[in-house]
């Protein structure tokens, strides 16, 4: 397959919805990076190996050696948001970065200035904002959008765009009528109908003009049929939802392993607290709604307490989210996981991760971007499950469950990178090293 992959030259413009904390800690993460201030921890298109053919022959090589991606050298950031703020002054208010290391780049930093963002209140009750697109409908705003992309592309001289979202959860829909056909879609926009989100309008406006677009929120955004639709027509890669940060990355690392050893699970109980934009967000119920179905439905798909009812058909999974501005950024989750083992016997996991939120997070922004970016060079249009290593709730297609997992997740991605570049996948089986012994059996 790795003949119809199309090199990465030139300059990636990644546009990103919402330059609030995750988005400038990343952009200011990649500048220092490039200078040669830090290592980009985290990052498995730039730290991480992949291992080829057999254990013997000792082929280790980084991924970003692997597969053509695009080099941080050649990427450009640009982005939109309700406040006008440039990015230093964005990541100063934030407060996720020490200003030491923020004013190492500021000069690249103040050179980003939001474009002005497509906002609805309706969707984000507790966010006002200043810098907004004005228009007769939501047609137009699309239009506006797809403008902006267009423009950026020829100033940066750009020969590629992706569109990573990091904007803010919006308030808790399901899909509808207007979601479930391109014309009715566009139809909804020409007459504003009030269940297609600021977020739709940004996935639309990418994905018509065949912009890779990753949704880093547990909105809709890209998963509803029209979209899915829309982007296998344009040929455009698209995937999410929410990025798996905190304490659901602790989530689905422990439950596949108490999974795997059989033990059973009476209750999980998590909590945290946070005190950034996004958490003051999700301090409105509607909006919480939207990450508490995200965040509640890991467990389930992991589990499975359907085919394994002994072990977990009665668990109790309460989930809380609680906005503490004292905190800012360093989000603070504990878990208590009630489990039980041998006979019945029960047993307890306590987890107390002090961690932050956008350090976690920016990393992801970054893989998605070149991925996505790897994606569309490889011609690979619709939903990229084979991403989902990187979201809460992976997008897949229609009556697929989701794999929480994150090892097998992780299989996923590096089969389908070795599958990309022509190579043998892995599957782990391992009984070639034994076939003398095989054979006498």
């Amino acid at each position: 397959m790795n003949h119809v992959i199309e090199k990465a030259e030139g300059k990636l413009g990644v546009l990103i919805p919402g330059l609030g904390a995750v988005a400038t800690t990343v952009i200011a993460g990649v500048e220092a990076v490039k200078k040669g201030l830090s290592q980009p921890v985290g990052s498995l298109t730039q730290m991480g190996n992949i291992r080829l053919g057999k254990r013997t022959e000792n082929r280790f090589p980084k991924i970003k050696e692997f597969v053509p991606l695009a080099a941080l050298e050649d990427i450009v950031f640009g982005g939109w948001d309700v406040y006008s703020d440039n990015v230093f002054e964005a990541a100063s208010k934030a407060k996720v970065l020490e200003p030491m290391l923020l004013h190492a780049v500021k000069q690249e930093l103040e050179a980003i200035r939001p474009m002005k963002a497509v906002f609805d209140k309706s969707y984000i009750t507790n966010l006002d904002g200043d810098h907004i697109k004005e228009a007769g409908s939501k047609f137009e705003l699309a239009k506006a959008l797809m403008d902006d992309i267009e423009n950026f592309r020829d100033a940066n001289d750009c020969s590629r765009v992706v569109m990573v979202w990091c904007g803010s959860t919006e308030k808790y829909i399901e899909v509808s009528t207007v979601h479930e056909t391109i014309q009715n879609f566009e139809e909804g926009l020409r007459n504003n109908d009030p269940a297609i989100s600021p977020s739709m309008i940004y996935a639309y406006a990418a994905i018509k003009l065949g912009v890779p677009f990753m949704n880093g929120a547990p909105n809709l955004s890209c998963d509803i049929p029209a979209l899915i639709d829309l982007a296998k027509e344009t040929g455009t890669p698209i995937g999410g939802k929410d990025f798996k940060t905190g304490q659901t990355l602790m989530k689905t690392i422990l439950a596949p392993g108490l999974q795997a050893r059989a033990l059973g699970i009476k209750g999980w109980f998590s909590s945290n607290i946070l005190g950034n934009r996004d958490g003051y967000v999700l301090d409105h119920p509607d909006n919480f709604k939207t990450k508490e179905v995200s965040k509640l439905s890991v467990l389930e798909d992991i589990l499975q307490p359907d085919i394994n009812p002994e072990l977990y058909g009665d668990i109790y999974h309460k989930v809380r989210i609680n906005y503490y501005p004292p905190h800012g950024d360093n989000k603070e989750s504990w878990d208590n996981i009630d489990i039980f083992g041998w006979l019945g016997y029960p047993m307890q996991i306590k987890i107390n991760f002090l961690c932050r939120d956008s350090i976690l997070a920016a990393p992801i922004v970054l893989d998605l971007a070149l991925f996505a970016d790897l994606a569309k060079r490889a011609q690979m249009s619709g939903i990229q499950e084979w991403l989902s290593f990187y979201f809460k709730s992976p997008q897949t297609a229609p009556g697929l469950r989701p794999e929480h997992d994150i090892f097998k997740q992780l299989i996923k991605m590096q089969n389908t990178l070795r599958h990309m570049m022509g190579e043998d996948l892995i599957t782990h089986l391992g009984l070639d090293y034994y076939q003398d012994l095989v054979e006498s059996l």
